[in-house]
């Protein structure tokens, strides 16, 4: 059963259209790749499925008993975010905030499930240090944990390995990879990194203002618009159309 199904939707930014004609679902345990060029939607795409704005046409739905507050989320983070001043351990538990409801302390649970994905993620040593001071790639850890505290059903990662270095990227994809696979947390994952993607990734959702291409990564690798976004010399050009017509 499908976890997110999008029919036909439409999204609008200040009366622009931004993405329109988009159909996919993400089911439990699939790993979806969303790429596209910058200014290609992806970003609001997400924000739709998190509540943050609302379809100008179409639906997205959810099923097999999700629910938006029990999304994890990893946006993009500011250079202010990344000079937050909190412990590892705070930064981990405020992602229990949206399941904690009305209750004014955090639980003996939501603190078992911090330790337990600090743990999961090998940052449980810097539980008591300055956010602040650990390196990107840690950083990066301590907001996926933090996302893990919200779910677990479905982790949105917004191009999680941005300024980090070509080892911790591989290292963050691979945590990532086990999350998806051992743990069985269905990924949605922006990313402009399309040969990771393509190694990773389950499907392939790519958008260019509309649905260039959703399926499975072999037939995207196959596909024209995936071989043109691999670089592979192909004769047929990606359709520009009207995107705003």
């Amino acid at each position: 059963m499908s976890l997110i199904r999008c029919k036909d939707l439409k999204l609008e930014y200040e009366k622009n259209v931004v993405l329109k004609g988009i159909d996919f679902e993400v089911s439990s345990g699939d790993y979806l790749c969303v790429v596209g060029e910058n200014g290609s939607g992806k970003s609001t795409l997400m924000k739709a499925i998190l509540g943050l704005i609302q379809p100008a046409g179409g639906t997205i739905e959810f099923g097999d008993g999700l629910h938006r507050n029990e999304i994890g989320y990893l946006p993009q983070q500011t250079a202010v975010q990344k000079n937050f001043p909190a412990t590892v351990r705070e930064v981990v538990m405020s992602g229990c905030l949206n399941r904690r409801g009305l209750r004014p302390f955090y639980s003996s649970h939501d603190k078992e499930e911090a330790y337990k994905n600090m743990k999961l993620l090998d940052i449980d040593l810097h539980a008591g240090e300055s956010y602040r001071g650990l390196s990107g790639g840690q950083q990066q850890r301590v907001l996926l944990a933090r996302a893990l505290c919200a779910t677990s059903k479905l982790l949105l990662l917004d191009e999680p390995v941005t300024g980090l270095d070509p080892i911790v990227t591989r290292e963050m994809y691979s945590v990532i990879a086990d999350l998806n696979k051992k743990n069985g947390i269905t990924v949605i994952m922006i990313s402009h990194d399309i040969e990771a993607a393509a190694e990773y990734a389950s499907h392939i959702l790519h958008l260019h203002n509309y649905q260039l291409f959703f399926g499975s990564k072999e037939d995207y690798v196959r596909s024209n618009a995936g071989r043109q976004f691999l670089g592979q010399d192909i004769t047929d050009e990606i359709p520009r159309g009207d995107f705003y017509g």
